[in-house]
């Protein structure tokens, strides 16, 4: 993605005691802008050229930051641009869906190191468990001890309330029900130290849209992700926004029409798993969808209802948000294929165009750029993102 197109961050601050906030907005800056020399760092943030170079100083030591290659002008000495430390920071991310489990161990700069996947009729907590331990100890075994400590937690992203799954997934519900009492936290604690951090799946992928993708364009905007239940989350401030109880932009649960007029929600009318029931009952296998590398292009028959009928209820959500919020874009990603995301991206701007806008601004429709593993890299940015960048809505949160 072209840097130019990234909107830029301002603001410090020159007061004692909150050189926390700085560091953080610093830091925030080079991973959304790139390598920058400290003149321009100091100009973006409203800093003395002493304040910030202080500031580089510590970063550089602990080993967060690094020195990037110096970059030669016509006069005077060559500007040396400073850079994240793509080993400065790791972190682990783990990703709890309907029909699998992926881990993943993440750099600084939001590329995937390692990875671990498992596939389960539903997932049980046990089994789970065992599968984050595990793959925990490998990620440790294939790291330097230098580099070890540098791991600063665990994110996990998984639906809210998981137990009531059950009757969407055909889990037996004594079995599934287990799901209600297990604190993540205090089951990882059995086995790691490391901090763990929660986060909703859907919000989780707005958070790798948003760090790592197209996102980083737009300042406020509500995002789609369509997995086997459609999900979402919301942009506030140029930062996701989880609410007091972490669930906001739960767009899932807007509400819509089923065929007769019943009251639904968006999850019962635009998700994928209508496209696995579709494949079932004409007797095709549904693990078609899922297979690597994904192509739906011999299912095209029964994708394409499945498309016009998700596009048309993501245009009324997307109009539905945006009387809320005048967001500047709606952005729209998923697991599946990207020629699947982006024919799904042209039908939502052909309904909206359609659509009574009467007392709205129309938000731009665009497609998001991070793909079917954007929940599991959201979950790994979790602890990057709470320890080491700046939450420009903490002060709308009581959390």
């Amino acid at each position: 993605m072209e840097r130019t197109k990234i909107r830029s961050l301002s603001g410090g601050v020159n007061q004692s005691g909150i050189r926390n906030h700085n560091e953080r907005l610093l830091l925030s800056i080079l991973q959304r802008q790139g390598r920058l020399p400290g003149s321009d760092l100091a100009r973006r943030m409203g800093l003395s050229p002493p304040a910030i170079s202080s500031i580089l100083r510590k970063l550089e030591q602990e080993g967060v930051l690094r020195r990037g290659e110096p970059v030669r002008g016509k006069v005077g000495k060559p500007s040396i641009p400073m850079e994240l430390n793509p080993d400065g920071v790791l972190s682990v991310g783990l990703k709890v869906g309907r029909r699998s489990a992926d881990l993943l161990l993440l750099d600084f700069l939001g590329t995937v190191r390692a990875e671990r996947h498992l596939r389960y009729d539903y997932p049980l907590p046990e089994e789970l468990f065992h599968f984050l331990k595990t793959g925990l100890h490998d990620f440790l075994a294939g790291l330097d001890p230098v580099a070890r400590p540098r791991l600063c937690g665990i994110g996990i992203a998984a639906p809210f309330e998981l137990w009531k799954w059950s009757d969407l997934l055909g889990a037996p519900a004594e079995q599934f029900a287990q799901w209600k009492n297990v604190v993540f936290s205090k089951e990882v604690a059995k086995f790691s130290d490391l901090p763990v951090f929660m986060i909703n799946d859907a919000t989780a992928a707005c958070r790798a849209e948003h760090l790592y993708g197209r996102g980083m364009e737009y300042r406020d905007y509500a995002y789609f992700f369509i997995g086997s239940f459609v999900g979402g989350g919301i942009v506030l401030n140029d930062t996701v926004f989880e609410g007091n109880q972490g669930n906001a932009g739960a767009l899932g649960s807007m509400r819509a029409t089923g065929p007769l007029g019943e009251s639904r929600q968006l999850i019962d009318v635009a998700s994928i798993h209508l496209l696995e029931a579709r494949l079932v009952e004409v007797g095709l296998d549904p693990q078609l969808l899922w297979q690597e590398p994904q192509d739906w292009s011999n299912l095209t028959r029964y994708v394409d209802p499945w498309l016009g009928q998700t596009a048309q209820e993501l245009a009324k959500a997307s109009l539905s948000v945006c009387s809320v919020v005048d967001f500047e874009a709606i952005l729209i990603d998923g697991a599946f294929p990207a020629k699947i995301r982006d024919e799904l991206v042209e039908r939502v701007r052909r309904y909206i165009a359609n659509q009574d806008t009467r007392g709205l601004i129309a938000p731009q429709i665009e497609a998001g750029s991070v793909g079917g593993k954007a929940r599991e890299i959201g979950a790994a940015s979790s602890p990057i993102f709470s320890q080491f960048l700046l939450n420009a809505n903490a002060g709308l949160s009581a959390r």
